[in-house]
């Protein structure tokens, strides 16, 4: 995220705190360990109830780290190896097939590299701190480099599905039916979504959710593509940048960077809020209210930073 553009959710985020009408906890935690400082992406353990594995942004290294939702501690430290230094992991999911999938595939140069990399490890038995030999996979897109933060693995098929991040509106690109380390895995266009910075399958993989910096939704997940979109009221957080499903799939956990990041637990309500497929030759409206939406989050973002930077200014000169 640009400077500016951090500097004012994080200082909207205050005034939301400050407000008091920011997401209850209601179940969520905080991530205490002082190595997580940038939580980049969550996903539910399946191995072990309760667990969610994540990982930092750019310039961590090959970690991945196992949080106990219960204390907020870090109970497994993975160090990946077989695999080059990663350059920008955004996303991580769990698949059924036992595995842990990470997503080495942003790029804040804006479609500067020419492909990215999907890392794949077994989910321990064991919680404790290890060193693994993970899969890479070489991935790039039918339509050119992208920036991408969302790497969801689907339940059912264990087809993996990137979300692109575009100001604009980004793209849903869906991967081979498997995936191969012997060549390039090409991910194609499916469909349209908005500004995406993370998002999960629901444990039956009927449902998508997918969330932004100040928005969030499910889709219904209908034959391999996005069907009925309902609206979610994700909390306004410092940073929003992942999303995943408990593990019995009653709830969303919405994470946030910085050091000490909580993890906000918003139940599913399903039937609430729902509006017209935003797919391919359906109705362009529902991705409009989700632009919309971001524009007006983002006025009142940034008029609360221009708030407190002004009260600043003030409190500066009265000095």
């Amino acid at each position: 995220m640009p400077s500016l553009l951090r500097a004012a959710v994080s200082a909207a985020g205050l005034v939301v705190l400050a407000g008091g009408t920011a997401a209850a906890d209601d179940g969520g935690f905080t991530i205490k360990d002082p190595r997580i400082k940038e939580s980049s992406g969550l996903a539910a353990s399946r191995a072990h109830p309760g667990v969610y594995w994540t990982h930092n942004d750019s310039g961590d290294g090959p970690y991945v780290y196992a949080v106990d939702s219960k204390t907020g501690e870090t109970v497994a430290t993975i160090t990946m190896t077989g695999i080059g230094r990663p350059r920008d992991a955004e996303a991580i999911s769990v698949g059924t097939d036992g595995n842990v999938y990470v997503g080495d595939i942003g790029d804040n140069l804006g479609g500067a590299w020419d492909h990215v990399w999907i890392y794949k490890f077994p989910e321990p038995a064991v919680l404790k701190d290890a060193t693994v030999r993970a899969t890479q996979y070489v991935v790039k897109y039918a339509d050119g480099p992208r920036d991408a933060e969302s790497l969801m693995v689907h339940p059912k098929t264990g087809r993996i599905y990137i979300a692109s991040k575009k100001e604009g509106g980004g793209g849903l690109y869906e991967g081979p039916a498997r995936l191969s380390t012997s060549g390039t895995n090409v991910f194609r266009r499916i469909d349209e979504v908005p500004w995406v910075t993370d998002g999960a399958f629901s444990p039956d993989g009927t449902k998508l959710a997918l969330r932004g910096y100040y928005w969030a939704a499910e889709y219904d997940w209908v034959n391999g593509r996005l069907g009925t979109r309902h609206a979610v009221e994700a909390p306004l957080m410092r940073q929003s940048e992942s999303v995943t499903y408990t593990l019995d799939g009653k709830a969303l956990l919405f994470g946030s960077e910085g050091e000490s990041s909580p993890v906000a637990r918003v139940p599913v309500v399903t039937g609430v809020g729902a509006k017209s497929p935003s797919g391919k030759g359906s109705s362009s409206s529902d991705d409009s209210d989700s632009r919309n939406s971001d524009l007006v989050y983002g006025a009142l973002v940034f008029a609360g930073a221009t708030a407190l930077w002004l009260g600043g200014r003030r409190l500066f000169r009265r000095k």
